[in-house]
């Protein structure tokens, strides 16, 4: 229970999240969390209740961290009960950062790098702790950190490689954003997952391109949802 209470909170706070991290920067991870919680300026609620646009502003923005709210919340305790549970809290923070970085590619059409750099790092750490998902290559041939380092060198060459070959009609295919979180969940699944999360990150785009009718949009959110259904599918219990 206590897991459902901590995502509803985290995913409360993403819009809002989202939003300053994206006006603070370019800036270095010390002043964005210098400043993450200190607000650029103050105007009394007794004035702000009065603005029409203000307050249909806030209802839009309340209702859609509610929605992040409860869906954090769900994911959440899912991930708490059906992975391996000496690894919660890693798995938790992998699965908060890519939600951050869902919202903030869909508001920003980016994915900056005080987000995708330190979960880079943290599944290398990850990969220190033998985390299991890195288990699909027998760790007698190759080591849990030496699967890690290898699936952030795939994440990062594959998208590199598949670009060049359509470059000369889609020119911006992968951002060097998207390469940089392949890369990160590279280091956390290893070699040879995050090749089926390439894949299927790139038939959820071309779905929701035809869903939705447009050619171009953020490739973050199909990257996320790739991998979050292939990690249950494959580790979930």
């Amino acid at each position: 229970m206590i897991y459902v209470v901590y995502g509803f909170i985290f995913g409360f706070m993403i819009p809002y999240l989202a939003r300053k991290i994206g006006k603070l920067m370019p800036a270095t991870m010390g002043y964005i969390l210098l400043k993450l919680f200190i607000p650029s300026h103050y105007m009394p609620w007794s004035k702000l209740k009065d603005n029409k646009d203000y307050m249909r502003l806030f209802k839009r923005y309340l209702m859609r961290s509610l929605g992040w709210g409860i869906f954090t919340a769900a994911a959440t305790y899912l991930f708490a009960v059906n992975f391996d549970h000496y690894y919660t809290w890693w798995y938790i923070t992998f699965l908060w950062i890519l939600l951050l970085l869902v919202e903030f590619d869909k508001r920003f059409m980016l994915l900056p790098d005080i987000l995708t750099l330190p979960l880079l790092v943290l599944g290398f750490a990850y990969a220190a702790q033998h985390g299991t998902w890195l288990e699909t290559i027998d760790p007698n041939f190759i080591s849990y950190e030496q699967n890690s380092v290898i699936g952030a060198i795939a994440g990062y060459l594959m998208p590199v490689v598949a670009s060049m070959f359509i470059v000369w009609k889609y020119p911006e295919a992968f951002g060097g954003g998207d390469i940089k979180l392949l890369c990160a969940i590279g280091a956390w699944v290893g070699a040879e997952i995050i090749a089926y999360i390439i894949l299927g990150s790139c038939i959820i785009f071309a779905l929701s391109c035809l869903i939705n009718r447009k050619r171009v949009g953020p490739f973050g959110p199909s990257i996320v949802y790739a991998t979050l259904i292939i990690i249950t599918f494959l580790f979930g219990i």
